[in-house]
């Protein structure tokens, strides 16, 4: 990558200025191989409409645009209005008259007032938006653009590749478009500087007619996606060819749920050599690392992912050394794990989750859709002999094909979960054999929804706004608690997710991002303060906000069973694995309690306790350094100094820079042999 040349930007700045014609642009979205929506931009000199609407696993967004640029190709009036992908809905405005700019978005009303040029970049607005700015950038002779409301966008060029449809040949251009995210967006653009595709490692959106390359477009994001990280990897990992000595921690113990005294935790290779007494002397030619009287933690699970590059390494420096796949597209999961025990990147160890889908207007397009029974068992085959941990049903699954699946995957030697298939019940995927459950939306919409009411849209989120009036202790209810307990169900309750659903509110701070939302680029905060949902309806605010205390209630009672709750998040994990695991003290569970689930509990549950979920001599080097005491305060372990995964050292406040996100914490003092 490169960033664009005075006579690159002379000549494509000479196409951009010529007059603009009318011309609708039409994309399609396409997800799993499968075309779900579109977007369509009508152009229209200095004036753009845009329709853009697609549904995958029965939601998405829904937006209408409208926008009017100046000679610059810079916005002076954008509106958007429409729903984002779990309904809430969206009313932004934008306008600029000379040097003064007001806009309105989800966190409220701004304004700015600039000399130099600017973009205002669009909280809701459509992939179309990407070549927008990158004309912007462009046009203004540079390779960065100041943004509104903050922020630097910054323009990056890559390779030209040759794709071919149904307007012909066609050789398009690479840009990335960073500086506003955590992550670049990616784009194609044509010769005479419109946008050909916005392209991603899981989704493509592509011009009309030229379907046909998505799939090829979608292994080169992967690629490109990976080159990033390949070169983040070779920055931030730190392999010392040498023992190293990690001085003057305490160690979290999950078998007794508390700190040693100070020790010494000495680690060869990729192993655990030795804990020792802190006044143990040193050996010659060891690397020594000072933990000042910081906690050492054993690295900790997610359980319910949908892995990328980017959240395994995010993850990996929030302290998650492994994480369970819940989803995804198989080719690319196998190699992304393929890379990270490679050490060509950084992640967690990867356990995988066979996804099986029905086939419907609703379906979730990953992992393997069936038609039959007889493909649903086939499905599960082909998971067991591709060394998969379990199989995960979802939503779209007849349930009547669910008994002979969970037959036999049991007889290969998987575990079933999942979703509760539509027209179905939890008790009755209890009855039929899954071992655990996930999501606690899923386990307790049985007992406010009718038989015949579809879980496969989003009604399966906003049906949670009956809960409020649900008596817990009613025969029902405890006949479903009573069930999970009796036969040893855990539960993936994701309560987290249900946090940021129900209690979000457009402008507000979310409850589970206060600690950490000032440390992220300004587009990630913008988006944090947006709704998830539509509360607008008179009564619906507090419907929800009811919906979630009563959540919290019988995660509760589930807890108080001895139910295990799972910990995982659907949400990325990283930061809001962190929230996750605090929230698990609302429902009755101690800091103690809750480290020991998040590592020594999932590792003795996935089978790996004999080499993972504690710091003990033998084991591998899995595990993090936090200043604090997270047995008395759980919040500690937000603010991580070092990330040990597999004897390979990672220091947060290298890594997160690369995203553009403020560290936590200060790296600790290393001390290398001479």
């Amino acid at each position: 990558m490169k960033l664009l040349t005075t006579a690159a930007l002379a000549a494509l700045a000479a196409v951009l200025a010529a007059p603009a014609s009318a011309e609708m642009q039409r994309y399609s979205v396409i997800f799993g191989g499968k075309n779900v929506g579109h977007l369509n931009a009508d152009v229209q000199g200095a004036q753009t409409v845009i329709d853009y609407d697609y549904k995958n696993n029965g939601r998405g967004p829904t937006m209408k645009e409208s926008i009017k640029l100046d000679a610059n190709g810079l916005p002076t009036a954008w509106d958007i209005t429409g729903a984002t992908t779990f309904g809430s809905k969206v009313e932004e405005h934008f306008a600029k008259s000379g040097a003064k700019a007001i806009w309105t978005d989800a966190t409220g009303k701004g304004s700015a007032a600039t000399k130099e040029r600017a973009v205002y970049v669009a909280q809701s607005g459509s992939p179309w938006s990407t070549g927008l700015y990158a004309r912007a950038i462009i046009k203004a002779g540079g390779s960065t653009l100041p943004a509104l409301p903050g922020g630097t966008l910054k323009l990056t060029k890559g390779e030209t590749l040759s794709v071919n449809g149904d307007g012909g040949p066609l050789q398009v251009t690479r840009y990335d478009l960073g500086g506003i995210e955590t992550a670049p967006d990616t784009i194609l653009m044509d010769p005479q500087g419109e946008m050909f595709a916005y392209v991603s490692p899981r989704q493509v959106i592509v011009r009309a007619g030229y379907e046909g390359e998505a799939e090829r477009l979608k292994t080169l994001a992967a690629k490109w996606s990976t080159d990033r990280f390949v070169d983040i990897q070779k920055k931030v990992a730190h392999n010392y060819d040498a023992p190293v000595r990690i001085r003057n921690v305490r160690i979290f113990d999950p078998k007794t749920q508390a700190l040693t005294g100070p020790v010494s935790v000495l680690v060869s290779g990729n192993h655990i050599a030795a804990v020792e007494p802190l006044d143990e002397p040193a050996t010659k030619g060891e690397v020594t690392i000072d933990g000042a009287g910081g906690t050492l933690v054993p690295g900790m699970y997610e359980m319910h992912a949908h892995t990328s590059q980017e959240g395994a390494l995010l993850n990996l420096i929030a302290g998650i050394t492994t994480m369970r796949d819940m989803g995804n597209d198989n080719d690319v999961l196998a190699k992304l794990i393929e890379r990270i025990d490679d050490g060509t990147i950084a992640g967690p160890r990867i356990v995988r989750a066979g996804f099986v889908e029905g086939k419907s207007p609703y379906s979730a397009n990953n992992g393997i859709l069936v038609n039959s029974e007889q493909e649903a068992v086939d499905a599960v085959r082909w998971y067991a002999a591709h060394d998969f941990w379990s199989i995960k049903s979802y939503n779209s699954m007849n349930p009547a094909w669910i008994p002979a699946m969970v037959k036999e995957a049991h007889r290969l030697g998987l575990k079933v979960q999942g979703h509760v298939p539509a027209f179905a019940t939890a008790d009755q995927m209890v009855e039929d054999g899954f071992d655990e459950l996930t999501h606690i939306n899923q386990f307790m919409l049985q007992w406010v929804i009718k038989p015949t009411e579809d879980t496969r849209t989003l009604f399966r989120l906003t049906a949670l706004k009956r809960l409020p009036g649900l008596d817990l202790n009613s025969p029902r209810v405890q006949h479903s608690i009573n069930l999970v307990a009796d036969r040893h169900i855990p539960m993936d309750v994701t309560l987290g997710i249900h946090e940021n659903l129900l209690l979000n509110r457009d402008g507000q701070v979310p409850p589970g991002a206060a600690d950490y939302i000032s440390h992220m680029p300004i587009g990630t905060q913008r988006g944090m303060k947006q709704a998830w949902i539509d509360t607008s309806a008179p009564g619906d605010d507090a419907a929800y906000r009811g919906a979630y205390d009563k959540i919290v209630q019988t995660i509760r009672m589930l807890n108080d069973k001895g139910v295990m709750i799972v910990p995982g998040t659907d949400t990325g994990g990283s930061f809001t694995y962190h929230r996750e695991l605090e929230l698990y003290q609302t429902v009755g569970m101690t800091p103690p309690q809750i480290l020991k689930r998040a590592t020594w509990d999932m590792a003795h549950y996935l089978g790996q306790d004999q080499r993972l979920g504690s710091i003990e001599k033998g084991k591998l080097a899995d595990f993090f350094l936090v200043p604090g005491d997270p047995t008395k305060d759980l919040k500690a372990i937000k603010s991580i100094a070092m990330v040990v995964k597999d004897g390979t050292v990672y220091y947060p406040a290298e890594v997160y820079p690369e995203f553009g996100i403020e560290p936590f914490a200060p790296m600790p003092k290393v001390s290398r042999p001479g």
